[in-house]
Parts: C-alpha cells; structure tokens; sequence
C-alpha cells in the first residue's frame, strides 16, 4: 500500500482515549459545512494533525470563521456548530 509523504503525524489520540487520522479530515472540497465536519477540523487542528494554515488554504475558509468555529466550541461545546443553534449561542 502506497502511502502519501505528509508534514506531521497522520493519527493523534484525543483526550478521550479516540484516535483521530488524516482520513476523518473532511474532503478538501467540502462544501457543505455541518457540525460534525467543523468540529473535526477544529479537533485535527487543536491537536496538532494539521496546521491551522494549512486547513484554511485547504478548506477555502476565513481565518475569522474558523476562529468562530473555535471560539463555539470552546464557549459552548461542539453543539454550538450546528447552523440552527448560531443564534442561539451568540446572544449569550
């Protein structure tokens, strides 16, 4: 099996005892944004798997988004993600 040369680990092993790899990275065409994509570039760049650089020229977002994205998980946990729970969380 052919394995691809990447700066960095491929696998880091989160807090809870779960590992997560380059593979559980959304695609690099993503397009469509859910909580659960989000939270995992928010883990994988946390985490040291991928530079916060290289996500963001990967992923084609903001740096201000994806430190919003950041900022609801730290605040609130990786709920505050889902699109119907923004308004919610940014009152308080």
């Amino acid at each position: 099996m052919f394995l691809k040369k990447v700066e960095g680990p491929r696998a880091v092993t989160l807090p809870d005892g779960t590992v997560l790899t380059r593979a559980d990275l959304p695609p690099a065409d993503t397009k469509r944004w859910v909580a659960s994509r989000k939270a995992a570039v928010v883990r994988g760049v946390a985490y040291g798997l991928i530079p916060q650089k290289e996500a963001l020229e990967r992923y084609g977002i903001s740096e201000e988004e994806f430190e919003s994205w950041c900022a609801a998980v730290e605040k609130h946990g990786e709920q505050a993600l889902k699109s119907t729970a923004l308004q919610k969380y940014r009152q308080l």
